[in-house]
This record gives structure tokens, C-alpha cells and sequence, in this order.
């Protein structure tokens, strides 16, 4: 069961205090308690001009770690101390790498240039992982057709940083990654580090018994392979309503999903194939891997 070291009663009165004390209005604040193990800070301070995070005692990298991520033009609003009370302090987050989280207390990050939208398709940054085979643009395509919740649990089998987008979106929920080898499971952690995702589990495997110990996921991603049948077995009998979307390069390995899918009792799936081109320096078009996507549910799924 998730910690709870801050009441209802804390949460107002820390609320109180920085409206007391800073220049914020509440109505700008988006709230997070990062104390309950599963909440990510970095994708939800990028997206909201002020963000009043409820930390605990100990997290002695997370200012380097926002820092790392490109927000070091923030402002943090803070207090010495383990109340809502006595003075209060503000600095430049970049000014602050080196100091950790000293008391279990709330803290106000403002982030001026925050976008107001989900960050996906992330760029080449990722340490260890090519991202030859699922570009950007494509990660974007897959994250509209997972349709994912901020409180969604995720599943992802294989994608190399699909599960680092999944996180983003599961924001307060969870996402299972599935790495058959060591090399993309130590890569995969290292960027899940990196960005310091809390809410990513990282698995070698997909069975019953290994997903029984996080919730029941709502849609999964699995890059083809020959024990993707297995898998979908595995999350339909977790939960028949799931979204699958399914990732190949192979003409014959799309077909062969469509079957995999109706046999799952999928009816219809969708199955596309995108295409991207890049403009090169001598004017003339360089064709990237044209994947198909296939996405489906039992009960269809209804185009916004």
C-alpha cells in the first residue's frame, strides 16, 4: 500500500502557506505527493507552470535530475524545515543541484516555459538505445493510438524508449516494460534514470504470475516477434478489454497479427502503415523504415 505522509488537512495547510508567502495563485497550482513512489515530477513540472510537489526526506538527486532534464530555469519556492511555516525561500532550480530534499515537506516549482501538453516522442538523448527503427514521429503515432490515461498501467514489450514515452503519459499510473535481452534492460534503466521515472517496472519475461503484481493493465505495445501470440494471450486473460497496438516492420508479420488479434476475439483491428521522409542537405528525400502498426480491442475502438 502507498505511503501517506501527507493528510488532507497537511495538503491545506502547506497550500496556505505558499499562497500566504508566494506570488502564485492557486488556481495555477497542479499538485503531486511524490512521497507515494509512483509519481514522476519531471514530465508534470514540464508541463505546468507551477507545481506544489510533496516530497520526502532523502532524495538527495532530484534537483540534479530536473536539472539534467533541461529545467534548470525554474524557480523552486521552499521552507527550512518539515512545516508549513517561518520563512520562505526561492532560488533558481540550477542553483540548487547539489542540495537534496533534507525534510519530508512541500516545495512549489514554477516553470515559466512550461508547454501545457503531454511530452512524447522524445528525441535522440537516450544513452545506449538506437532509435533507428521507431523515430520520433513514429512514437508519436503509437502514444495516439495507445490512447493512455495519466493513471493507465501500461505494458510495453520491447519499442527500446517507447516505455520512456509510455511513463510520461501514465504520469500517475504505471508502465511494465518487457526487455528480452540484458543489454536493452540495463539501456532502458539507465534512461529511466535518467529522466527519474518512478512509475517504470522493468521485466526479462511476460506471464501471468510476472504481472500479478501490479494492477491490471488498461493497453499494452508489443513489437512483433515470435512469442507475441504468448503475450497476448497473457494480457487478454489479465484483462479482455485491453488496448493492444502492435509494432513491425514485416508485411508478412502484419498479417499475421491481424489473425493473432481476431483469435484473441479482437474483431477488425486496425492495421496502418506510416511513412516518413527526411529532407536531406543535397535536396532529395531520405526514406526512413515504414513500420505497421495494428491496434485493437474487443469491444472496437471509437475514432475521436
Amino acid at each position: 500500500m502507498a505511503k501517506n505522509l501527507f493528510s488532507n488537512e497537511d495538503v491545506l495547510k502547506w497550500m496556505q502557506y505558499f499562497a500566504d508567502n508566494s506570488p502564485i495563485d492557486l488556481e495555477q497550482i497542479t499538485m503531486m505527493d511524490v512521497t507515494k513512489g509512483n509519481a514522476n515530477i519531471i514530465p508534470m513540472v514540464e508541463a505546468h507552470k507551477a507545481v506544489l510537489a510533496f516530497m520526502e526526506a532523502g532524495d538527495k538527486e532530484v534537483f540534479y535530475r530536473m536539472w539534467n532534464a533541461g529545467l534548470g530555469d525554474c524557480e523552486v519556492w521552499y521552507n527550512e524545515g518539515s512545516s508549513p511555516s517561518g520563512p520562505i525561500k526561492h532560488d533558481s532550480l540550477k542553483d540548487m543541484i547539489d542540495r537534496g530534499i533534507n525534510e519530508s515537506a512541500g516545495m512549489l516549482v514554477v516553470n515559466k516555459k512550461a508547454l501545457s501538453t503531454n511530452k512524447s516522442g522524445l528525441g535522440n538523448l537516450m544513452a545506449g538505445v538506437s532509435s533507428k527503427e521507431v523515430g520520433k514521429e513514429i512514437r508519436n503515432i503509437i502514444m495516439t493510438k495507445m490512447r493512455i490515461d495519466s493513471e493507465d498501467t501500461v505494458v510495453v514489450v520491447g519499442g527500446e524508449i517507447v516505455p520512456v514515452d509510455a511513463a510520461f503519459r501514465a504520469n500517475e499510473g504505471h508502465v511494465v516494460a518487457v526487455a528480452y535481452s540484458r543489454k536493452e534492460r540495463e539501456a532502458l534503466e539507465d534512461n529511466i534514470n535518467f529522466y527519474d521515472l518512478r512509475n517504470v517496472t522493468v521485466l526479462d519475461h511476460v506471464d501471468k504470475e510476472a504481472l500479478d503484481d501490479y494492477p491490471v493493465p488498461n493497453v499494452a505495445f508489443l513489437t512483433a516477434s515470435a512469442s507475441t501470440e504468448q503475450e497476448i494471450k497473457v494480457l487478454t486473460s489479465l484483462n479482455p478489454d485491453i488496448i493492444l497496438v502492435a509494432y513491425t516492420l514485416d508485411f508478412v508479420a502484419a498479417g499475421r497479427m491481424k489473425q493473432i488479434f481476431e483469435d484473441a476475439g479482437i474483431k477488425e483491428p486496425e492495421i496502418i502503415q506510416v511513412s516518413i521522409s527526411r529532407l536531406k542537405s543535397n535536396n532529395t528525400f531520405a526514406n526512413e523504415p515504414a513500420p505497421w502498426i495494428i491496434t485493437g480491442c474487443r469491444e472496437g475502438l471509437n475514432e475521436d
